[in-house]
This record gives C-alpha cells, sequence and structure tokens, in this order.
C-alpha cells in the first residue's frame, strides 16, 4: 500500500471551494467529487471564510494595527553595550590564550 503525500491546497483554492460551498448551488458531496476534496475539509473552509468575512468589512483598525515604535536610542545602546562585552571578553581570552588571533 503506498503512502498518499499530503497535498498543501493554496489559499486561493480554498476560497474558491468555500464560495462554491456557500451559493449552495451543489451538495457538500458533489463538490467534494468535483474538488478532490474531503467534505470535512470543505466544511471546515467555510467556516473559516465565514469567521475572516467580518474583517473584510471592518474599520480596518483591528486588521491593520500600528506596528510598535521602536526606542532606537535604547537599541543603538543595547548594541555598543554588546559589542564593548564581546571586545573585552575576546582580549581575555587573547590573554589567556584560549583564542587563537583571527
Amino acid at each position: 500500500m503506498t503512502k498518499r503525500t499530503r497535498r498543501n491546497r493554496s489559499p486561493a483554492f480554498k476560497a474558491k471551494v468555500a464560495l462554491a460551498a456557500l451559493k449552495g448551488e451543489k451538495t457538500l458531496s458533489e463538490l467534494a467529487s468535483g474538488f478532490d476534496v474531503h467534505p470535512n475539509q470543505i466544511t471546515t473552509w467555510k467556516a473559516h471564510l465565514l469567521q475572516g468575512a467580518q474583517d473584510v468589512f471592518g474599520s480596518g483598525s483591528s486588521s491593520a494595527e500600528a506596528p510598535p515604535t521602536v526606542d532606537l536610542k535604547t537599541l543603538h545602546a543595547k548594541i555598543g553595550e554588546l559589542t564593548l562585552e564581546n571586545d573585552f571578553l575576546s582580549g581575555a581570552l587573547n590573554k589567556a590564550g584560549l583564542l587563537s588571533a583571527k
């Protein structure tokens, strides 16, 4: 018995199948055989589509949240601190003979 490889469906295909299920022109079993997908998977994709539909018509604030502001002074200070530590430790290891010169 050969093992069937897992299929990765594109989001466009999932949307197409879910929209066809929403239309209701065909039964779930007809859609499953037509698209070569298990009926449970179609039901799941349909539910995901219905849950995500509110984001399409939403105010946009929930889906397009502003990225957190980055404090550049803090980041530059941390980079300087780490560079200083690396230089100190590499110098100490060189003096101890544990680190070969590059």
